[in-house]
């Protein structure tokens, strides 16, 4: 079977699920936006009475924001609702509770989505992943920054804090050139400064910013893990041009993220990586039936919870080896590139 009929085939298969159902949607965003806003509303009036008490109810918001974020998510691919215009005000309203500007993230996001696993399109929307051979080619300072940025501490301590709180309140490029970019960052921030203010008003900067902060940084730091085991892990998949295949890199540089049942449902089955990257126009709640129905997708490398803390260590891509291995590999011979 040819590159091209063997694409039209796994496009086939995921054809009939890449439909969006508007009362499914509304029934998942508003039980998911009743929860956030329950939880978080819990938080607030806890600190101000029994602070102890308060704090139960962090990891649960941490949940439910993870939920609206793969919803926010979903807005960006067009999949949550068949209209452009309510994904887009829909995914503009969650990006001042995710603080992310959803217009620049979207077209970043777009962007990762056709270049994913290409060694030769590498640097936008993607956790910066050097080979083997470029690794051992930079000078002492670069290597060393390198080694600080892929570190777990900086990964998932330091960098979501930094992307969600700093990155995104800067716009890039152009100003003119990049307009829609600007306007979405400025944008956000400009609405973000209002609702600080009022808040700050009404209850106080000291109790919105120790009821909201835990939980969005709990939220943000699974946010990026879970991008990170997505495309991070031993056996991912990285080629070349002109050898790169988009159902390849789909179907081999995406995990199949083995999660117990209720995180699956809080991160939106978006573990099933491998047929979100196939069809990125399948919303979250049918990616679980488009797996469940096609045993092609079953077939692929499993990637279990106890599996992915493995994968914190890995940084470099042998392209010899055709694997991902850590400095200790790439330093003590055992990859060589």
């Amino acid at each position: 079977m040819t590159d091209s009929a063997l694409a039209r085939s796994w496009r086939n298969l995921v054809r009939p699920y890449a439909n969006a159902s508007t009362r499914r949607s509304v029934l998942q965003i508003t039980t998911t936006g009743m929860l956030f806003l329950a939880t978080i509303a819990g938080l607030l009036y806890g600190l101000q009475h029994e602070v102890w008490a308060a704090f139960i109810l962090t990891v649960p918001a941490a949940a439910f924001q993870v939920r609206l974020f793969i919803i926010q998510h979903d807005c960006g691919h067009g999949s949550f609702f068949k209209g452009r215009w309510a994904n887009t005000v829909l995914g503009s309203a969650l990006g001042m509770v995710t603080l992310t500007p959803y217009i620049y993230w979207r077209d970043r996001h777009a962007h990762h989505h056709a270049t994913s696993g290409n060694l030769d399109r590498r640097g936008v929307g993607d956790i910066t992943t050097l080979t083997v051979r470029e690794y051992r080619s930079l000078p002492l300072w670069p290597r060393l920054m390198y080694r600080l940025y892929r570190h777990p501490v900086v990964m998932f301590g330091i960098g979501p804090a930094y992307v969600f709180l700093l990155r995104h309140r800067i716009p890039t490029g152009h100003p003119l050139r990049e307009y829609r970019t600007w306007l979405s960052v400025l944008g956000t921030n400009a609405v973000l400064a209002a609702a600080l203010l009022i808040v700050w008003q009404t209850m106080g900067f000291a109790v919105f910013f120790l009821g909201y902060a835990p939980p969005f940084l709990i939220a943000a730091t699974a946010g990026v893990w879970l991008f990170y085991v997505q495309h991070q892990f031993e056996d991912a998949h990285w080629e070349r041009q002109p050898r790169w295949k988009f159902h390849v890199a789909a179907l081999e540089g995406c995990s199949l993220y083995d999660l117990p049942r209720i995180l699956h449902w809080v991160t939106g089955h978006i573990g099933l990586h491998h047929i979100h990257h196939l069809s990125s126009r399948i919303p979250n709640y049918r990616l679980r039936e488009c797996y469940d129905a096609n045993p092609e997708f079953q077939r692929v490398r499993r990637l279990s919870l106890r599996d992915s803390l493995n994968c914190a260590r890995l940084a470099l891509w042998d392209e010899e080896r055709r694997k991902l291995v850590s400095f200790r590999q790439a330093s003590g011979g055992l990859a060589t590139s």
